[in-house]
């Protein structure tokens, strides 16, 4: 499925047209807002770092959070390397109160004009875990909910009041199981809601002084995220299984186990490989003067199987998708 409007987008693409207005859905890149800048979290890898390199190459000023930059982790290493000043690449773990307060000192000192705000904040930091409800240990589910939920909320609390002066954008990226549960993706999808209803909150508070909040849903993008692997799967699979009471291990048994766990592992190398429906949507998100309040860069299936679990009775949606559900 493609995003509205029938546009695709490369990071050729952006390059290519750094220097001239670019199309985005039904509108073009203005000069003024090729002045602006954003923040965006999680830019080690993934959507992140393809965000970082494509709002760069359209004349945006990009804050690049990444985890790893003390570490000189590879995503930072290469986007320092772009030696360019519209590309500020910081260390940010959106766990840590410290390092979030020290990330707004930063973008307040870096802004030509701190008076007028930030006009964007992309929050893309996440992880991803697996496992079902009884081997899913409680400490999962605050692991997973500490990046992913508080993350966010964390994040957005300190960057808000420049995110005002601009009259700016929040985009945060959730997931198409922010919207609908999954089996054995619990302590994910605990954290995707989570951001969800933050951002439905936020969004109705933030009109009145004209900033949007958006929510980028994605359908299944492992291969191209990497944010699961299957060396991590195996870590995982052996914590899960270790860590459940021996009723659970007995009830359930190491046959169904084992293939749960290879079950997960085919999502490695499954989904899109393309993020350019992803970066597209936030890049509408953040330029067009009238945003969507969600967008859902997925293929045809995932979109079809959201409405249907989002719009259909329960007990009908889950005896289409779900094995063992009965009417």
């Amino acid at each position: 499925m493609l995003l509205p409007h029938g546009y695709s987008f490369s990071l050729e693409h952006c390059a290519a047209h750094s220097h001239c207005f670019t199309p985005v859905g039904r509108r073009w890149l203005s000069s003024k807002d090729r002045r602006k800048a954003v923040l965006i979290t999680g830019c080690d890898k993934g959507f992140g770092h393809a965000l970082a390199k494509c709002l760069h190459a359209k004349g945006f000023t990009v804050f690049a959070g990444c985890l790893l930059m003390d570490e000189n982790g590879d995503g930072a290493r290469e986007l320092r390397n772009m030696k360019s000043e519209r590309m500020k690449v910081l260390q940010m773990d959106v766990c840590s109160d410290q390092e979030v307060a020290r990330a707004v000192d930063f973008v307040k000192r870096t802004l030509k004009e701190p008076e007028e705000g930030l006009w964007g904040l992309v929050n893309n930091a996440g992880i991803s875990t697996f496992g079902e409800v009884e081997f899913a240990s409680l400490d999962n589910y605050k692991k997973v909910a500490e990046v992913n939920l508080w993350g966010t909320v964390r994040v957005t609390k300190a960057f808000l009041p420049l995110i005002r002066r601009a009259k700016g954008r929040v985009v945060n990226i959730t997931s198409m199981l922010g919207r609908m549960a999954s089996p054995s993706r619990s302590c994910y999808c605990v954290s995707k809601f989570g951001v969800a209803a933050f951002s439905d909150c936020l969004r109705q508070e933030m009109y009145r002084w004209g900033v949007r909040v958006v929510l980028i849903e994605p359908s299944n993008f492992v291969a191209a995220t990497g944010i699961l692997t299957a060396a991590g799967i195996d870590r995982q699979a052996q914590a899960l299984w270790s860590g459940a009471a021996l009723a659970v291990r007995q009830d359930y048994g190491s046959e169904h186990f084992a293939r749960h766990v290879a079950t997960m592992k085919s999502f490695v190398s499954s989904g899109l490989k393309d993020v350019s429906l992803v970066l597209n949507a936030i890049t509408e998100a953040l330029t067009s003067p009238r945003p969507r309040n969600r967008y859902n860069p997925m293929e045809m299936y995932w979109w079809v199987r959201l409405q249907v679990m989002t719009h259909l009775p329960t007990a009908i949606a889950d005896w289409l998708y779900i094995p063992g559900a009965t009417l």
